[in-house]
């Protein structure tokens, strides 16, 4: 990344992958039943958790496939396992909401889970986008293009967590069965998302399936 051309192409490529506008459908069916303020904070979580996620993958993704002989490919086929399971959850319309208990810090503790699984990983910080940082912390050769780097993937979370903070004004105009249709149709584009997935990674794994 030595051209504002390269960083440019970087950020773009980071941004297609977690796709922030398309995921606000994905936010808005997993928060199903939050109050706004509980929203916030699933986004704020999830998002946070997404830069963590990725600036770790960025300084030892790379290493730590290495260690254990994990192949992109294997982490492609498993991620699109998960998230084709939960694909035919939201086609039932079935998402789970979270149990309003009295106890307080129960209820919070569900949260923070449902914020870092499933949207934070695998939906947000899955194999694709963990496999794009790593390729791309590789290709980053100097300290000053890893920072860069990881200053890329900040302003890229940022952008996903404002798409989240405005999807809270427009979850209010929404009722039950508007929840319901948008959570079918994201789980017929998620099926579809984890297939794709599947398929890449058995073909890694497998050349002679291509």
């Amino acid at each position: 990344m030595t051209s504002w051309s390269e960083v440019i192409k970087e950020a773009a490529s980071l941004f297609a992958i977690l796709d922030p506008i398309g995921s606000i459908a994905i936010f808005l069916s997993l928060t199903i039943g939050q109050s706004p303020a509980q929203k916030k904070r699933t986004a704020f979580v999830a998002i946070g958790s997404v830069f963590l996620i990725l600036l770790v993958s960025i300084i030892l993704g790379e290493k730590l496939l290495l260690l254990f002989g994990i192949s992109i490919a294997s982490f492609q086929v498993g991620g699109g396992i998960l998230i084709f399971l939960l694909a035919i959850s939201m086609l039932k319309a079935e998402m789970p909401e979270i149990k309003r208990t009295k106890e307080e810090a129960k209820e919070a503790k569900e949260m923070h889970t449902v914020a870092v699984v499933p949207l934070a990983i695998p939906l947000l910080a899955g194999p694709g986008a963990i496999s794009t940082v790593i390729i791309q912390s590789h290709n980053a050769s100097t300290a000053i293009e890893q920072v860069i780097l990881a200053a890329i993937t900040l302003f890229v979370c940022l952008l996903t967590l404002a798409s989240f903070l405005m999807a809270v004004p427009i979850e209010r105009h929404l009722g039950k069965t508007g929840m319901n249709v948008i959570t079918r149709l994201m789980g017929l584009v998620l099926s579809a998302i984890a297939v794709e997935i599947i398929a890449k990674g058995l073909k890694g794994l497998f050349p002679a399936l291509g």
